[in-house]
């Protein structure tokens, strides 16, 4: 046990040279490669961090574009819709329109024959009363001319009132 805590002066020399050359082999042999695996695993995980920011950014950039897409295709619905309700107003009104019209064209159409139905009962209506009346007169005539005398009165009175006198 003495041995142990008091080490002689040759067992601490080829102790530090057994130390150096394992150090020496570690460093040549383990520490390299373990230092550039670990050197390559922190740029995969910077690479990796990168890829994911990258992929952050175009997703935020294609969500922008998606709502963009999404606003500029309701404005489009919207245009749209009021050209459609205008073009539906515009249509409704012409045929308002030409319905009025039409039905005013009807209206006087209308009231053109009914005038001359009218016109056309008051001339038969004027024959029709020219004729009673001219055989009424007649009837008369027939009968004050039936005397002789009579005759000959009535000749002198139209003579005397016509404008040939």
């Amino acid at each position: 046990m003495g041995a142990l805590l008091n080490p002689s002066l040759g067992t601490i020399f080829w102790s530090t040279i057994a130390f150096l050359v394992v150090l020496f082999l570690l460093r040549k042999m383990a520490w390299g490669p373990i230092l550039k695996a670990l050197d390559d695993r922190e740029k995969s995980i910077e690479e990796a961090l990168n890829a994911a920011e990258k992929a952050r950014t175009e997703m935020a950039s294609m969500q922008a574009d998606n709502e963009r897409s999404i606003q500029e295709a309701r404005n489009e619905r919207n245009r749209m819709m009021q050209e459609a309700r205008e073009m539906a107003d515009s249509i409704i009104s012409d045929a308002k329109n030409k319905a009025k019209e039409e039905a005013g064209r009807e209206v006087a159409s209308a009231r053109e024959a009914i005038e001359l139905e009218r016109k056309s009962a008051v001339a038969k209506l004027k024959a029709e009363v020219a004729n009673l009346s001219i055989d009424i007169a007649e009837q008369i005539v027939r009968a004050e001319l039936k005397e002789g005398s009579n005759q000959q009165e009535l000749i002198n009175k139209l003579i005397d009132e016509s404008p040939l006198n």
